[in-house]
């Protein structure tokens, strides 16, 4: 636990046998449960989980490929079921270091905010370890955000977060974008339902891992999803009577 709140750790994972097993076993131990989300991997990925020498862990499975953001849903959604406070996002590539979870995770499992997530780019050796195209790329496509969803976020792309569960009740996770272009799908819907949200600097790592996201999802699938969202965003907001209870007044985007 941290700050009395039970944490959860959710791992979306397609097609990671390679990598599963160290980042199973790199998740901080005041982390209470660890739940893989085997999104129809072909490969080994499913048994590697269930072999895990950590009783933290539960393993889910799609029946079929749903994406990265439907895999992150569902985890949502077993670890709120399942007691949790706050639900911390990790990859299964081992592309976001442990020893920044904690800083992740603390500003929600305080109290302070509803989501915080990770921001690369702020990182003073953000230039130097990120491939030059997703340093360029990430610049772009946050910038982009900031303009149509209407949050100064600094790196949109980075989907090393964590979200409370009382936030989690209130957003329809369901209708989150289901493959890759989620997360600024999912800030679209926070600044809607007026969350409090905060970025921390955390390390930018890349390695082994094989990224999933091409230039067609960086040039026309996330910049879809982002004008997506804003027009989403933009109709709610004429639709819903400003007096709305369903808004916490004590909830305000902050950076």
């Amino acid at each position: 636990m941290l700050h009395d709140a039970r944490v959860a750790v959710v791992i979306p994972a397609y097609n990671e046998d390679r990598l599963i097993a160290r980042t199973i076993e790199a998740v901080p131990r005041f982390v209470d449960e660890i739940v893989v989300v085997d999104d129809a991997s072909t490969d080994a990925t499913l048994s590697i989980a269930r072999e895990a020498h950590d009783p933290r862990v539960v393993v889910v499975r799609h029946l079929r490929n749903r994406g990265v953001g439907a895999a992150i849903s569902t985890g949502y959604s077993v670890a709120f079921d399942r007691g949790a406070h706050v639900a911390a996002v990790m990859a299964a590539d081992g592309q976001m270091h442990p020893d920044d979870l904690r800083a992740v995770v603390g500003p929600v499992a305080s109290g302070h905010v509803d989501y915080c997530k990770g921001d690369r780019l702020s990182h003073p050796e953000a230039r130097r370890r990120m491939p030059k195209v997703r340093f360029l790329g990430n610049h772009i496509l946050s910038a982009f955000t900031r303009a149509l969803v209407g949050l100064d976020v600094h790196d949109s792309q980075c989907g090393y977060t964590a979200l409370s569960r009382a936030a989690g009740h209130r957003l329809s996770l369901s209708e989150l974008w289901p493959r890759y272009g989620y997360p600024n799908d999912l800030l679209a819907i926070l600044v809607a339902a007026g969350a409090r949200i905060r970025e921390v600097t955390v390390q930018p790592l890349y390695g082994e891992e094989v990224s999933g996201v091409g230039w067609r999802h960086a040039l026309f699938v996330v910049p879809f999803v982002i004008v997506r969202a804003a027009f989403r965003r933009m109709s709610s907001r004429a639709a819903r009577p400003s007096s709305d209870p369903a808004l916490g007044s004590s909830m305000n985007a902050e950076s």
